[in-house]
Protein backbone atom coordinates (compact mmCIF):
# COMPACT_ATOMS: atom_id res chain seq x y z
CA UNK A 1 0.00 0.00 0.00
CA UNK A 2 1.21 3.48 -1.08
CA UNK A 3 0.64 6.75 0.43
CA UNK A 4 0.32 10.77 -0.48
CA UNK A 5 3.12 12.65 0.43
CA UNK A 6 1.96 16.01 -0.58
CA UNK A 7 5.48 18.14 -1.37
CA UNK A 8 5.47 21.83 -0.60
CA UNK A 9 7.45 23.72 -2.99
CA UNK A 10 8.24 26.75 -1.68
CA UNK A 11 8.00 30.54 -3.16
CA UNK A 12 9.15 29.38 -7.34
CA UNK A 13 12.37 29.06 -7.25
CA UNK A 14 13.46 25.14 -6.79
CA UNK A 15 16.54 26.04 -4.71
CA UNK A 16 14.80 27.33 -2.68
CA UNK A 17 12.68 24.41 -2.21
CA UNK A 18 12.97 21.58 0.84
CA UNK A 19 15.60 19.16 0.59
CA UNK A 20 12.91 16.78 1.71
CA UNK A 21 10.33 17.46 -0.94
CA UNK A 22 13.55 17.67 -3.88
CA UNK A 23 14.24 14.27 -2.65
CA UNK A 24 10.55 13.16 -2.87
CA UNK A 25 9.89 14.71 -6.65
CA UNK A 26 12.88 13.46 -7.93
CA UNK A 27 11.98 9.85 -6.95
CA UNK A 28 8.66 9.94 -7.86
CA UNK A 29 6.76 7.27 -10.04
CA UNK A 30 3.19 9.19 -9.59
CA UNK A 31 2.94 13.04 -10.05
CA UNK A 32 -0.52 15.12 -9.38
CA UNK A 33 -0.52 18.85 -9.85
CA UNK A 34 -3.31 21.49 -9.92
CA UNK A 35 -3.45 23.60 -13.35
CA UNK A 36 -5.75 26.29 -14.78
CA UNK A 37 -7.57 24.59 -17.88
CA UNK A 38 -5.48 25.38 -21.35
CA UNK A 39 -2.13 26.36 -18.80
CA UNK A 40 1.42 24.22 -17.85
CA UNK A 41 0.32 24.98 -14.38
CA UNK A 42 2.97 26.90 -11.45
CA UNK A 43 3.87 23.95 -9.80
CA UNK A 44 4.70 21.65 -12.80
CA UNK A 45 6.96 24.58 -14.11
CA UNK A 46 8.42 24.65 -11.04
CA UNK A 47 9.91 21.41 -11.25
CA UNK A 48 10.52 20.91 -14.86
CA UNK A 49 14.10 19.21 -14.98
CA UNK A 50 13.33 17.35 -12.09
CA UNK A 51 11.04 14.59 -12.92
CA UNK A 52 12.28 10.63 -13.75
CA UNK A 53 11.77 9.95 -17.50
CA UNK A 54 8.73 6.72 -16.41
CA UNK A 55 6.81 9.69 -14.36
CA UNK A 56 3.27 9.18 -14.87
CA UNK A 57 1.26 12.55 -14.58
CA UNK A 58 -1.67 13.26 -12.77
CA UNK A 59 -3.07 16.87 -14.20
CA UNK A 60 -5.98 18.21 -11.89
CA UNK A 61 -7.74 20.60 -13.86
CA UNK A 62 -9.68 23.34 -12.06
CA UNK A 63 -13.44 23.64 -13.70
CA UNK A 64 -13.58 26.97 -12.83
CA UNK A 65 -10.87 29.74 -11.62
CA UNK A 66 -12.19 33.42 -11.88
CA UNK A 67 -15.24 33.09 -14.34
CA UNK A 68 -18.01 32.69 -11.90
CA UNK A 69 -17.40 34.88 -8.45
CA UNK A 70 -15.96 32.44 -5.05
CA UNK A 71 -18.31 32.82 -2.93
CA UNK A 72 -21.65 31.90 -5.76
CA UNK A 73 -23.43 28.56 -5.03
CA UNK A 74 -22.42 27.47 -8.99
CA UNK A 75 -18.73 28.00 -8.22
CA UNK A 76 -18.82 26.23 -4.69
CA UNK A 77 -20.45 23.34 -6.01
CA UNK A 78 -18.29 22.54 -8.95
CA UNK A 79 -15.30 23.06 -6.94
CA UNK A 80 -16.75 20.68 -4.40
CA UNK A 81 -17.28 18.22 -6.85
CA UNK A 82 -13.78 18.59 -8.60
CA UNK A 83 -12.03 18.05 -5.29
CA UNK A 84 -14.16 14.74 -4.16
CA UNK A 85 -13.36 13.48 -7.78
CA UNK A 86 -9.50 14.11 -7.13
CA UNK A 87 -9.75 13.12 -3.55
CA UNK A 88 -11.20 9.60 -4.43
CA UNK A 89 -8.78 9.32 -7.53
CA UNK A 90 -5.60 9.66 -5.83
CA UNK A 91 -6.91 7.39 -2.29
CA UNK A 92 -7.49 4.66 -5.38
CA UNK A 93 -3.98 5.11 -6.58
CA UNK A 94 -2.69 5.46 -3.55
CA UNK A 95 -3.59 1.63 -2.74
CA UNK A 96 -0.62 0.26 -5.03
CA UNK A 97 1.47 3.47 -5.72
CA UNK A 98 2.92 6.34 -4.11
CA UNK A 99 1.75 9.75 -5.13
CA UNK A 100 3.77 13.06 -4.83
CA UNK A 101 0.83 15.89 -5.15
CA UNK A 102 2.83 19.18 -5.65
CA UNK A 103 1.91 22.37 -4.07
CA UNK A 104 3.20 25.85 -4.41
CA UNK A 105 4.64 27.53 -1.14
CA UNK A 106 3.15 25.85 1.96
CA UNK A 107 0.60 23.30 1.53
CA UNK A 108 -1.33 24.34 4.73
CA UNK A 109 -0.90 27.71 4.40
CA UNK A 110 -3.90 28.85 1.69
CA UNK A 111 -3.18 25.36 -0.35
CA UNK A 112 -5.23 23.73 -3.06
CA UNK A 113 -4.34 20.38 -1.12
CA UNK A 114 -6.20 21.63 2.14
CA UNK A 115 -8.86 20.62 0.30
CA UNK A 116 -8.25 17.14 -0.62
CA UNK A 117 -6.17 16.66 2.89
CA UNK A 118 -9.80 16.88 4.72
CA UNK A 119 -11.28 14.28 2.61
CA UNK A 120 -8.26 12.16 1.99
CA UNK A 121 -8.87 11.31 6.04
CA UNK A 122 -9.46 8.17 6.88
CA UNK A 123 -9.04 6.74 3.04
CA UNK A 124 -5.37 6.82 2.87
CA UNK A 125 -1.90 7.47 4.20
CA UNK A 126 -0.78 11.28 3.90
CA UNK A 127 2.11 13.16 4.54
CA UNK A 128 3.12 17.20 3.97
CA UNK A 129 5.91 18.16 3.55
CA UNK A 130 6.20 21.98 4.97
CA UNK A 131 7.88 24.69 2.98
CA UNK A 132 8.77 28.80 2.63
CA UNK A 133 5.37 30.21 2.15
CA UNK A 134 5.17 32.14 -1.19
CA UNK A 135 4.91 35.65 0.94
CA UNK A 136 8.01 34.62 2.35
CA UNK A 137 10.17 35.11 -0.82
CA UNK A 138 7.94 37.80 -2.13
CA UNK A 139 9.24 40.53 1.27
CA UNK A 140 12.47 39.05 0.42
CA UNK A 141 12.61 40.13 -2.93
CA UNK A 142 12.28 43.64 -1.82
CA UNK A 143 15.35 42.95 0.28
CA UNK A 144 14.26 45.23 3.65
CA UNK A 145 13.20 43.89 7.04
CA UNK A 146 9.23 43.19 7.06
CA UNK A 147 8.98 43.35 10.47
CA UNK A 148 10.07 44.96 13.73
CA UNK A 149 9.78 44.90 17.35
CA UNK A 150 6.06 44.33 18.35
CA UNK A 151 4.88 44.12 15.06
CA UNK A 152 1.48 42.59 13.97
CA UNK A 153 1.98 40.44 10.85
CA UNK A 154 -2.00 40.63 9.17
CA UNK A 155 -2.78 38.39 6.22
CA UNK A 156 -5.58 39.36 3.69
CA UNK A 157 -7.05 38.21 1.20
CA UNK A 158 -7.84 40.46 -1.79
CA UNK A 159 -11.66 38.97 -2.03
CA UNK A 160 -12.50 39.76 1.34
CA UNK A 161 -15.46 42.82 1.12
CA UNK A 162 -14.04 46.37 1.14
CA UNK A 163 -15.20 46.80 4.29
CA UNK A 164 -13.41 43.77 5.51
CA UNK A 165 -10.29 44.92 3.95
CA UNK A 166 -10.30 48.70 5.96
CA UNK A 167 -11.15 47.39 9.32
CA UNK A 168 -7.99 44.74 9.50
CA UNK A 169 -5.95 47.32 7.55
CA UNK A 170 -6.55 49.54 10.10
CA UNK A 171 -5.03 47.33 12.95
CA UNK A 172 -2.28 46.12 10.56
CA UNK A 173 1.47 46.79 11.73
CA UNK A 174 3.29 44.61 8.94
CA UNK A 175 0.10 44.14 5.40
CA UNK A 176 -0.01 40.91 3.21
CA UNK A 177 -2.51 40.95 0.48
CA UNK A 178 -2.88 37.69 -1.41
CA UNK A 179 -5.42 36.98 -4.24
CA UNK A 180 -5.34 40.41 -6.28
CA UNK A 181 -5.94 40.89 -9.38
CA UNK A 182 -9.15 42.07 -10.44
CA UNK A 183 -9.41 42.96 -6.94
CA UNK A 184 -7.11 45.13 -7.03
CA UNK A 185 -9.57 48.49 -7.59
CA UNK A 186 -10.50 47.21 -3.63
CA UNK A 187 -7.44 46.99 -2.14
CA UNK A 188 -5.96 50.59 -3.41
CA UNK A 189 -9.03 52.40 -2.54
CA UNK A 190 -8.78 50.40 1.37
CA UNK A 191 -4.88 51.21 1.52
CA UNK A 192 -6.10 54.96 0.72
CA UNK A 193 -8.54 54.68 3.14
CA UNK A 194 -5.92 53.43 5.72
CA UNK A 195 -3.25 55.62 4.54
CA UNK A 196 -1.09 53.01 3.68
CA UNK A 197 -1.03 53.22 -0.21
CA UNK A 198 2.21 55.21 -0.35
CA UNK A 199 3.74 52.19 1.42
CA UNK A 200 2.42 49.71 -0.11
CA UNK A 201 4.41 47.19 -3.06
CA UNK A 202 3.17 44.68 -5.66
CA UNK A 203 5.73 41.89 -6.05
CA UNK A 204 4.53 39.45 -9.24
CA UNK A 205 6.34 35.82 -9.58
CA UNK A 206 8.74 36.67 -6.41
CA UNK A 207 12.16 34.26 -6.51
CA UNK A 208 10.73 32.99 -10.42
CA UNK A 209 12.31 34.18 -13.65
CA UNK A 210 9.62 37.35 -14.64
CA UNK A 211 10.28 39.01 -11.14
CA UNK A 212 8.23 42.53 -10.92
CA UNK A 213 8.55 44.72 -8.03
CA UNK A 214 6.45 48.27 -8.22
CA UNK A 215 5.36 50.56 -6.14
CA UNK A 216 1.33 50.04 -6.27
CA UNK A 217 1.02 53.67 -6.42
CA UNK A 218 2.54 53.64 -9.85
CA UNK A 219 0.47 49.94 -10.81
CA UNK A 220 -2.21 50.11 -13.18
CA UNK A 221 -5.44 48.17 -11.59
CA UNK A 222 -5.72 46.25 -15.52
CA UNK A 223 -1.84 44.98 -15.03
CA UNK A 224 -2.31 42.99 -12.13
CA UNK A 225 -2.41 39.32 -11.72
CA UNK A 226 -4.19 37.20 -9.72
CA UNK A 227 -1.25 35.41 -7.54
CA UNK A 228 0.74 38.96 -7.15
CA UNK A 229 1.35 39.89 -3.66
CA UNK A 230 0.54 43.54 -2.11
CA UNK A 231 2.68 44.22 0.64
CA UNK A 232 3.35 47.17 3.57
CA UNK A 233 6.59 46.55 5.60
CA UNK A 234 5.97 47.26 9.67
CA UNK A 235 7.57 49.97 11.20
CA UNK A 236 7.81 48.38 14.24
CA UNK A 237 9.78 49.53 17.86
CA UNK A 238 12.85 49.86 16.47
CA UNK A 239 15.93 49.63 19.44
CA UNK A 240 17.12 52.91 17.36
CA UNK A 241 14.42 54.54 17.98
CA UNK A 242 14.02 54.38 21.74
CA UNK A 243 17.71 54.02 22.48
Amino acid sequence: MGKIVCAGLGPGDPELMSVKSDRAIRAARHIAYFRKKGRAGQARSIVNGMLRDDVVEYAMEYPVTTELHFDSPEYRAQMVDFYAEWAHRLAKLSREHDVVVLCEGDPFFYGSFMHLHTRLQGHAEVEVLPAIPGMVGCWNALDAPFTWGDDVLTVLMGTLPEVDLIQHMGRADALVVMKTGRNLPAVRRALIATGRLDDAWLVEKGTMPGQRIARLSQVDDADCPYFAIVLVHGQGRRPEATA
